[in-house]
């Protein structure tokens, strides 16, 4: 269904910088899961460059093998294993599904997932990204080092996670809190991906920084205290700090997500979550379309004064 629905949109005309931002913004808070914060953290990764490489190709590339579709299947195919024989599949040695031990040896099932998927991300995703970005910014004859830099929110994202969860001094996993922290993770990272789509569609300045990264900055300086001398913070305190920054994630999230939607459907004229009887301002027929999935009046570069700038 995820690869299906810009076709539906364009065959009934209503495809629209509005159905993009929604599509993939609401693919950004799907990353959240009590599966482990590797785990969970890594589909992050793609998700990002992918975002990344469209802001500056205008072009979201889907390779042969990707998350829409192979993804999802795969995902669900463990999923189900999981769920017929029992989480203690991922700790069997590898051998006992495949008799190789002169390659797998003692390794388990979860020893070689990590490899596994970082693997696939820096193999078969991120040099596609990197090379698409690169050939775009060369054909516009502009800089290229640069957007590097834009690499700063998952940056700062990835290593303030890590800095958080992985301290001995934190207790989040210890007490079990993963799965709120996961949840609390989607709406940030949404938030960081949706901004780029939204300067995107808007060919506004790549977003650097959101709010919501403050708080993330400052549970892993709270975790990490005892490094500065200072005493740690108990496990009382850190969970209603992740409680509150739970409450905060969700409430400017979706004050920004109304706000946009509400500028985006005034601006075109159309509804959300809506199909009207007559096609979307500027689209004669659900084939009038570009390659990318917007009729040429849906284009971002008349939108300038759509942002909104709270952060």
């Amino acid at each position: 269904m995820d690869n299906i629905d810009g076709k539906q949109a364009r065959r009934t005309g209503q495809s629209s910088g509005l159905g993009e931002l929604f599509d993939h913004g609401i693919d950004s808070l799907n990353w959240a899961s009590p599966k482990g914060v590797f785990t969970a953290l890594v589909p992050c990764l793609p998700m990002f460059f992918s975002t990344w490489e469209t802001y500056h190709t205008h072009t979201l590339y889907l390779g042969y093998f990707n998350g829409p579709t192979e993804g999802l299947i795969l995902a669900c195919t463990f999923m189900s294993l999981s769920g017929y024989y029992g989480p203690q599949i991922w700790t069997q040695p590898m051998t006992d599904f495949i008799d190789r031990p002169d390659i797998f040896g003692h390794y388990s099932v979860v020893d070689i997932w990590i490899p596994i998927i970082l693997g696939t991300f820096f193999v078969a995703h991120l040099p596609a990204c990197v090379i698409n970005v690169i050939r775009a910014r060369r054909a516009n004859n502009l800089p290229v080092a640069t957007v590097f830099l834009e690499w700063t929110p998952m940056a700062v994202f990835v290593t303030s996670i890590g800095s958080w969860l992985y301290s001995p001094y934190s207790t989040i996993m210890r007490e079990n809190h993963l799965v709120l922290f996961c949840l609390t993770m989607s709406f940030v990272f949404g938030r960081m991906t949706t901004k780029i789509i939204l300067a995107h569609l808007t060919r506004q300045p790549f977003p650097y920084w959101t709010i919501m990264l403050l708080p993330l900055i400052g549970g892993a300086i709270l975790g990490n205290l005892p490094r500065a001398g200072l005493p740690a913070v108990t496990a009382s305190a850190e969970v209603w700090y992740l409680r509150a920054y739970f409450v905060f994630a969700v409430l400017v999230y979706f004050r920004w997500a109304i706000l946009v939607i509400n500028s985006i459907c005034g601006y075109l004229g159309i509804n959300c979550l809506t199909i009207t009887e007559k096609p979307a301002p500027g689209q004669t027929s659900g084939k009038a379309q570009t390659d990318t999935g917007m009729s040429s009046s849906h284009r971002p570069t008349k939108k300038r004064k759509l942002v909104a700038r709270d952060d």
